[in-house]
């Protein structure tokens, strides 16, 4: 599997309905396949994306019984069954809710159609900020005070408002399922040893305050109509980004403390059910994980692990699961790089890197921004991501990532509280995974990043063939 380093990588409810505005789906590829054939996708069937198709309708390949094994086969074995999947979803950054915002009201219902609704990628979990992050318009906090403020008594909201609450209310509209989890940048710069947003680390002298602004943070959204499900103590636990942009270093003695003695007991004390994520970072940090969760003082307070793909392997996920088999992982962070010129047609690279990440026990998969401009912004940070989507400026024009080409093949045949079930075989380029969701249906996905090839899927004494194009995703549902 391709790793990615992060800097190489990021060069890369009625009324909630109502503000999302009315209009129609967007048509869904270049190739000319409209709302009508895209719509089919969850009945039983075949789809590929290739050169010149987008999760186009092929023939089903049938399951013939008493078929000689080939040498070149996938051998699915259903009774073999992993981890029980959440979804699938991005990131609705202050960049992506601005833009949503002020985009024209049927291009905006258009997008969120598209990513969230039933006929379009049926995203199911989405991810927040508390306070800014490099995809903001400004840097800031919910406790903006020149002078410490530990009783909290300038804690606000009110700048998210304006265009940060109004889409998530639009996106849980389209998606009454949406599972948001939030993660912050940084405190309030009073928390901080270097009484900034940029950059510096957390000290412990404001632990208590922290774990009350995470209370009032997650009652303020509630009570603005959006349900927070999990958060993360901090966006990638140990870099401060060389006080580029909204960052906070962690130590991993500070992060266990936060957990232990302040946001864990707080939210049991105050009735909160919001679960908590750690690390919230890069696969290579797995002996962290492995050192916070050995602690039971941290481990009864914890659902699990946060994990960023841009440095490391995605076998890192099941090191720490071999050794925890009762805490849950989550791919909480990658996204496409907008400078790339492979940006629109990178998808078998993405369903790799799915792949991937979802056989090596990740409940979710969640891109880094839902929606950017062609230049990667807003931003107030040093990295330029893409968007799933992209929101051209001036002409309001809608084009898509390989990204959001590869979910397609995911989120929009498997269901949340599907089963991942065994599938063996290794080739040269090849990946698959296998699923089966809640009603029986099983579903397969086969990547494939090289040239034509033919193989054999094998369930039990049935076998189909399947000719898998250069550089194509092909998945098959029965």
């Amino acid at each position: 599997m391709q790793i990615h380093n992060r800097r190489t990588f990021l060069k890369l409810a009625a009324a909630s309905a109502a503000a999302a505005g009315p209009g129609s789906r967007l048509a869904w590829s270049a190739s000319g396949q409209d709302a009508a054939g895209h719509g089919i996708g969850y009945a039983n069937g075949a789809w590929q994306t290739t050169d010149g198709k987008r999760f186009q309708p092929i023939t089903a390949p049938e399951w013939k019984k008493g078929v000689a094994t080939r040498a070149m086969s996938i051998h699915l074995d259903p009774e073999r069954k992993y981890q029980d999947i959440l979804g699938f979803g991005a990131a609705m950054t202050g960049a992506s809710c601005y833009l949503l915002k002020n985009a024209p009201a049927a291009k905006r219902r258009a997008i969120l159609e598209d990513c969230f609704g039933a006929d379009g990628l049926r995203f199911s979990v989405a991810r927040t900020t508390i306070g800014s992050s490099d995809y903001s318009l400004s840097a800031y906090s919910l406790d903006e005070s020149p002078t410490p403020d530990p009783e909290l008594k300038h804690f606000s909201i009110a700048h998210d408002r304006a265009y940060i609450l109004p889409m998530l209310r639009a996106a849980a509209g389209v998606n009454p399922e949406l599972f948001y989890f939030s993660s912050p940048w940084s405190p309030p710069a009073w928390m901080k040893d270097n009484d900034s947003l940029l950059g510096g680390a957390m000290t412990d002298t404001y632990m208590p305050a922290y774990a009350n602004y995470f209370v009032k943070f997650l009652r303020a959204y509630a009570d603005a109509g959006v349900k927070i499900r999990a958060v993360t103590v901090q966006n990638e636990v140990d870099t401060n980004q060389n006080g580029r942009m909204t960052q906070c270093e962690w130590g991993q003695e500070y992060e266990m403390n936060f957990v232990k003695g302040h946001l864990g007991p707080t939210f049991a004390k105050q009735d909160i059910d919001t679960k908590i994520w750690i690390l919230d970072h890069n696969y290579d940090l797995w002996g962290r994980a492995v050192d916070e969760l050995s602690d039971p003082d941290v481990y009864k307070y914890v659902d699990g692990v946060a994990w960023h793909g841009y440095v490391g392997r995605p076998d890192a996920m099941t090191r720490v699961h071999d050794m925890f088999p009762d805490k849950h992982a989550y791919w909480t962070e990658g996204g496409p790089d907008i400078t790339d010129p492979a940006y629109a047609t990178d998808w078998a690279k993405w369903s790799e890197t799915f792949t991937g990440i979802l056989r090596n026990w990740a409940r979710c998969i969640v891109s880094w921004n839902l929606v950017l401009d062609e230049h990667g912004k807003p931003d107030i940070g040093p990295f330029h991501c893409g968007g799933v989507v992209t929101l051209h400026s001036g002409t309001n024009e809608v084009t898509r990532s390989g990204q959001f080409w590869a979910f397609a093949h995911y989120s929009k045949l498997i269901d949340r509280g599907s089963r991942v079930i065994g599938s063996w075989g290794e080739f040269p380029q090849i990946s698959h995974l296998a699923v089966e969701n809640p009603d029986g249906s099983r579903v397969l996905v086969v990547t494939n990043r090289g040239g034509e090839q033919a193989l054999q899927v094998t369930l039990h004494n049935q076998a189909m063939e399947l000719v898998l194009p250069p550089d194509s995703i092909t998945s098959v549902k029965w």
